[in-house]
């Protein structure tokens, strides 16, 4: 009887595996993540090609979306404005052509000359506002890449570069000069 009791106790005892437990590795924060992937830049300006301010998110600079969207915004708002009062100078070219003499610059612009100046003022305003749109698109993209780069550059106490001010004792002159730390 003790035999067999004796013997699935020893079985039991023997399925007992003792194993050596690896340290938990620290979990790294998402900031972390994207400045050891090399990958994260090229990221940033694809997402901000996909839609403008999402690589500032990306990389997490959001508060640079504002931005973004001001100036694409601002640019899009001079090109509206300048497209509906170059139509409306053109509607009132085209009515001078055909004989009316009731459009609404007429009190204000007799010569119909002045209607084609003015038409070719707020095209030139147009298209540079058009170019203005095209290059805060790409300056978004730029600045996404640009960020994700910078976030990736070693930023240590090692090497660092101060100006320094000394003055004269004994004049009114003052020293300038930059002080340079290495820490090898």
């Amino acid at each position: 009887m003790k035999t067999k009791v004796f013997i699935p106790f020893l079985i039991m005892l023997n399925l007992q595996v003792f194993a050596q437990q690896l340290p938990k590795e620290e979990e790294k924060t998402r900031k972390e993540k994207l400045i050891e992937s090399p990958l994260t830049p090229s990221k940033a300006a694809f997402y901000s090609a996909i839609l403008p301010g999402l690589g500032q998110i990306y990389i997490g600079k959001a508060w640079k979306v504002p931005f973004v969207y001001a100036a694409i915004g601002a640019s899009v708002y001079g090109y509206v404005y300048n497209q509906k009062e170059l139509d409306r100078y053109r509607t009132a070219y085209k009515r001078r052509n055909s004989r009316h003499r009731d459009d609404e610059f007429i009190k204000l612009i007799p010569n119909k000359d002045k209607l084609l100046e003015g038409m070719k003022f707020h095209k030139n305003y147009r298209d540079m506002s058009f170019l203005f749109i095209l290059g805060t698109y790409m300056l978004n993209i730029l600045d996404a890449n640009v960020s994700a780069h910078l976030m990736q550059f070693n930023i240590k106490d090692n090497l660092s570069v101060k100006p320094k001010f000394e003055p004269d004792l004994f004049g009114t002159d003052t020293n300038i000069g930059l002080k340079v730390l290495v820490k090898l």
